[in-house]
């Protein structure tokens, strides 16, 4: 018990530890320390990774070059540019179709990781305009792409639409969004922060996703668990004007190693085991949803994460997650914020290797042990 004399314990690092010393978790990877995240990169995974004993890139050569050169092959693509984040990737993109052609609307979702997470940076420093073909919680269809008001020049797809769920349109559904979007003589983006786990669903290889655009940004740490960074891939004309962006936004880094590696160790280690998540995510949210009151959506997850809603507070959910890894070692959930259902709460579940671990027995089990200790 905290006395007046004693520190504040940090919420964050409170987090960190209870997780990290859980014996085991349901949900995400393991929190790694720094010097555990050191001794990833410089361990057997780096050098299997990459050849270590060479130099560090300068100004995206080197390891950054080769890590641009693999995205690109595994999306069939011509090209690649890294980017040290997701949002200076999303703005340079549509920025350059843009000036491609000649058209600052761009159609996207509500929804949409640019309209939410990002400040609407591509209005602020790019005077781009959206326009929003649906506000139903789903990517739109052909029929809306097809009836939009306004004459969009860039049509951006999320796939997965992370905050309606991590939903994804069926692979009929995709074509014909797409072909309604060539119909109105406008380019493809694909907003693909997660779409490396959308082979499953789709029932098609990456570079078979990946043809449908005309551009393909990726993340490596929301999946690969990587350090930082991203990339967008494309025709190779498109991609070197991309890094000419990439340089006037501040991208072009002196040196960019640590997250390249953690790239690439990412699609050597992590890239392989993801249809294995996105199976084991079916059996996991079929045994939360087992408690009356519950919700998981997607009903049937379409990839390795789905939301988790329970009625009652974040902050009391929160507190029970953390004393239930404190105190028993296992740790079902991680961060819970209120939903928008009035007394509700959610929670994102990502299904990785520590998930593997958990039967439906053992999982019904630890949720009942913490639906006792929130009560």
């Amino acid at each position: 018990m905290a006395n007046e004399h004693s520190t504040p314990i940090d919420p964050a690092s409170r987090r960190f530890a209870a997780l990290r010393g859980a014996e085991r978790l349901l949900s995400g990877p393991r929190p790694r320390s720094v010097a555990e995240r050191l001794a990833e990169l410089s361990g057997e995974a780096g050098h299997a990774a990459y050849d270590l004993d060479g130099r560090p890139d300068v100004y995206c050569d080197g390891i950054v070059a080769a890590l641009e050169q693999s995205v690109a092959g595994l999306l069939g693509m011509e090209a690649a540019a890294f980017f040290p984040t997701g949002t200076m990737a999303q703005q340079v993109a549509l920025r350059c179709w843009t000036e491609r052609t000649g058209n600052p609307l761009v159609a996207m979702h509500p929804l949409a990781h640019p309209e939410v997470h990002e400040r609407h940076a591509y209005a602020q420093l790019s005077g781009l305009r959206s326009v929003w073909p649906t506000q139903e919680p789903r990517l739109p269809n052909a029929d809306e792409v097809e009836g939009c008001a306004e004459p969009f020049g860039t049509l951006m797809l999320e796939l997965p639409l992370r905050d309606a769920g991590f939903v994804l349109p069926s692979w009929e559904e995709l074509t014909d969004a797409v072909a309604a979007a060539r119909e109105r003589d406008a380019v493809v983006h694909f907003d693909g922060a997660r779409l490396w786990e959308t082979t499953a669903h789709f029932g098609r290889t990456l570079p078979e996703i990946a043809d449908l655009a005309d551009s393909v940004y990726v993340s490596f740490y929301k999946t690969l668990g990587g350090v930082s960074g991203a990339a967008v891939a494309g025709p190779a004309e498109f991609v070197a004007q991309a890094k000419a962006w990439r340089h006037r936004y501040g991208g072009q880094l002196w040196q960019q190693w640590p997250a390249a590696l953690a790239a690439l160790i990412g699609l050597e280690q992590e890239l392989p085991r993801l249809d294995a998540y996105v199976a084991h995510a079916k059996v996991v949210a079929k045994a939360l949803a087992a408690v009356p009151g519950s919700r998981v959506h997607p009903g049937v997850p379409q990839t390795h994460q789905f939301q988790y809603w329970l009625p009652y507070a974040a902050d009391a959910l929160n507190e029970t997650t953390l004393r239930q890894a404190e105190e028993t070692r296992q740790a079902l959930f991680s961060g819970w914020r209120a939903a928008p259902v009035p007394g509700h709460s959610f929670t994102e579940i990502t299904v990785a290797a520590p998930a593997l671990e958990w039967s439906p027995e053992e999982i019904e089990d630890a949720l009942g042990q913490f639906l006792k200790m929130l009560r």
